[in-house]
């Protein structure tokens, strides 16, 4: 651990709010323990087959790289800004019910999602964020593309893609 904990090791009004040690109100020490985040690739996939296919030029192709991508366990899907989802022209899905922390809601899903990430690409529906929040990278293309988060380290984990210890299950 960052800090000392409890009452009597902390000196000159010295507060602990689980990642930041404040002193006389201002914030002297930070610790982001346990947050991962990464870089990614989201790409139009429709884009992409009309390219491999030589219907449209590569430089056609709607893509986005995205950087400090927070790797969410509490979300299940990659959530993507409206904002972004308008520049990849990613195909709307319909409409589903999600749960937040500030109760359930309203969020359009869209399909066709490519994501790219450690070498490793997957084709996901996506859910539309509201206003400009950030990117989020949920647990279904984490499992699906053998991703593991290290929160010691603070990265992503590529699991084994072949021999005895494969992250693909049959079963």
């Amino acid at each position: 651990m960052l800090f000392a904990s409890g009452a009597a090791k902390l000196k000159y009004r010295e507060r602990y709010t689980g990642n930041a040690l404040y002193q006389e109100g201002k914030m002297i020490a930070k610790q982001d323990r346990g947050i991962v985040t990464t870089t990614l690739t989201v790409t139009n996939l429709v884009d992409a087959i009309l390219a491999e296919r030589g219907f449209i030029p590569s430089e056609e192709v709607r893509s986005l790289t995205l950087e400090n991508v927070l790797v969410d366990t509490s979300a299940t899907r990659l959530c993507l800004p409206a904002s972004m989802i308008a520049e990849l022209e990613l195909p709307l899905a319909g409409e589903i019910d999600v749960k937040t922390a500030i109760g359930l809601s309203k969020a359009r899903l869209f399909k066709l999602a490519r994501l790219t990430l450690l070498g490793r690409q997957g084709e996901f529906t996506c859910i539309e964020l509201p206003g400009s929040e950030d990117p989020l990278l949920g647990v279904i293309p984490l499992e699906e593309l053998g991703l593991q988060p290290d929160v010691i380290q603070q990265k992503l984990v590529l699991l084994p893609d072949q021999g005895s210890n494969t992250y693909h299950l049959a079963y």
